[in-house]
């Protein structure tokens, strides 16, 4: 065969994958999943778009129902597969052409239905941190006129942890300072740090500062920290609750604060600051140090998390809903609850223009653009204390939002809400996906 012959050849045959792949046909073969999760009362449709006779069978006709049997049977795939849930398990479903040559094999698991109450409510958030974190240094002048940190000469750098001084722990800043007042002679003190999850002990000579004439380590430290944010969800069965989407992150350190405790409390808005390009907005509100709503057990790249005393009040909604898996986020319209006067909890319309599919937990999964026009009035879009406002689609929870695009207020981020409840141990994957 001549080369000209066989150029002639390939350049066809790639024609004709490309116009194959093209087909409806192909089309719909590729879009199908191989794994597909469910909820018991969900339902799902699987197209075929093919036109030939073929063999459906469940490896488990307890757990499903397709197109109405739960044994073997034959249709036409031109009018695609309905999977109705029966009972949670896992199954395979094989459709086979003529009921001989194999097409399609998808793993199909259905769960156990988890639904919860969409939060909405603006809150303020007061969290402790396990031990005490050291945020930067600063130098003590001595007489002959050098200042150092001794401290940092020791090797304690920004965002170590302090946990324990001479072996005696410390949780708030004041324990510091006890035991810096008891040095009366100039001697070595040891401390134990928490140092990226390691606990290392350090050896330190403070220094006598001669304006206060106490000892000192040269250190600027705290123990807490404050906020505002938004609920995300509340489940009536746990009493669990979870809010922000985001990790609480120390502001100078930008280190994840290690929760000792903490607490959430009812919070009013006073007023918005505006997000404009290049300047986020904020959420002004006041805490109600009166009414504590719960605890704080949990800071994770999610959110935070703990147990809610009591059902919140001001609720948009007051029922459970159900929520949606990762896969059954779209593009498209949406609602985001949150609160932009006083404690009242207003549905507001969003567009969802990008979703990242995502097998494991991971942030950013999916880009929120504000579209009603009342919230754009009145704050730009998304604005600080706004983190955590629950996203609805299809009257499902599907997730929160997280952050805001700082060169556009009008966009930011969101989470999906499957992985705040795995950190909310509301559901808890041992081998398959299980409600708590």
């Amino acid at each position: 065969m001549s080369l000209e012959k066989k150029k002639w050849l390939g350049l066809i045959a790639i024609v004709l994958i490309v116009v194959v792949t093209l087909t409806p046909t192909f089309q719909s073969f590729v879009s199908i999943p191989k794994d597909i999760r469910m909820f018991e009362s969900a339902i799902k449709e699987i197209k075929f778009a093919l036109p030939i006779s073929a063999q459906v069978t469940s490896s488990n006709p307890n757990v499903i129902e397709v197109n109405g049997h739960q044994e073997s049977f034959e249709q036409s795939l031109s009018k695609g597969l309905t999977v109705v849930p029966k009972n949670e398990g896992k199954t395979t479903v094989d459709v086979k052409l003529f009921g001989v040559i194999p097409y399609k094999t998808v793993n199909l698991s259905v769960y156990k239905d988890i639904k919860v109450i969409p939060g909405g409510q603006t809150i303020g958030v007061k969290l402790k941190s396990l031990g005490i974190m050291v945020v930067g240094h600063h130098s003590i002048q001595q007489k002959n006129g050098v200042a150092i940190s001794p401290a940092e000469k020791a090797g304690i750098r920004t965002g170590d942890i302090i946990l324990k001084i001479n072996d005696k722990n410390v949780n708030h800043v004041n324990d510091v300072a006890i035991e810096m007042d008891k040095l009366k002679n100039k001697e070595k003190i040891e401390l134990q740090i928490l140092r990226k999850k390691e606990k290392i002990n350090i050896i330190v000579e403070p220094l006598l500062d001669e304006k206060s004439k106490s000892y000192r380590l040269g250190l600027y430290i705290r123990d807490s920290a404050a906020g505002v944010g938004t609920l995300t969800f509340y489940d009536p069965q746990t009493k669990k609750y979870g809010a922000l989407g985001h990790v609480i992150s120390d502001v100078d350190t930008q280190e994840p604060i290690i929760v000792k405790d903490g607490k959430i409390l009812y919070s009013n808005v006073t007023s918005i600051d505006k997000g404009k390009s290049g300047q986020p907005g904020e959420k002004k509100a006041t805490l109600d140090e009166n009414h504590v709503m719960g605890n704080i057990t949990k800071n994770t790249p999610f959110g935070i998390f703990g147990t809610m005393f009591k059902k919140p009040l001001n609720g948009y909604m007051n029922e459970p809903i159900s929520i949606a898996f990762p896969e059954e986020v779209k593009p498209g319209p949406a609602e985001i609850l949150t609160v932009v006067d006083g404690q009242k909890v207003e549905k507001f319309s969003v567009e969802i223009t990008n979703v990242v599919q995502q097998k494991y937990p991971q942030t950013k999964g999916m880009i929120v653009k504000v579209t009603d026009p009342r919230l754009l009035e009145k704050t730009g879009g998304i604005v600080q204390g706004m983190s955590g406002s629950p996203i609805i689609q299809n009257g499902k929870l599907i997730g929160a939002v997280t952050h805001v695009f700082v060169n556009d207020p009008t966009t930011g981020y969101g989470s999906f809400i499957e992985w705040m409840l795995r950190d909310a141990e509301i559901i808890k994957d041992e081998n398959g996906l299980k409600a708590s």
